[in-house]
């Protein structure tokens, strides 16, 4: 299976368990890693045989913009079953990072790291 991978994905959200996360919204990143095959697009040099990574770019930031979630695993699961809508992904791996979740002491990342397929 070959990859497509789409790295450091920005967006606002108003994901968290706490009011002022939801009130006030942070930056949530994203990384994403499609496995597809991609032989018959590159023989036939056809975006339309492929995974068009600029929508799922688009459609990413959308879902973390969107309806907020108390949890970073169900935003990624969001997410992962977006990407699963475009024929060609047959499986994905969303990492969410949280940078500025609510923690007491110094850190510098939180991270959500899944993996689905439609197997």
């Amino acid at each position: 299976m070959d990859r497509v991978a789409l790295r450091g994905l920005k967006a606002r959200g108003h994901h968290g368990v706490f009011a002022h996360e939801r009130e006030e919204g942070q930056t949530f990143v994203v990384d994403l890693v499609l496995g597809l095959d991609t032989r018959a697009a590159a023989a036939d040099d056809d975006l339309a045989k492929t995974v068009h990574y600029g929508i799922v770019a688009e459609e990413v930031v959308a879902v973390v913009q969107g309806e907020p979630v108390d949890l970073i695993e169900t935003l990624a699961e969001r997410i992962a079953q977006q990407c699963l809508k475009h024929e060609a992904v047959q499986e994905v791996e969303v990492v969410v990072h949280k940078p500025n979740a609510p923690i007491t002491v110094p850190f510098d990342d939180v991270t959500i790291t899944i993996t689905r397929s439609r197997a």
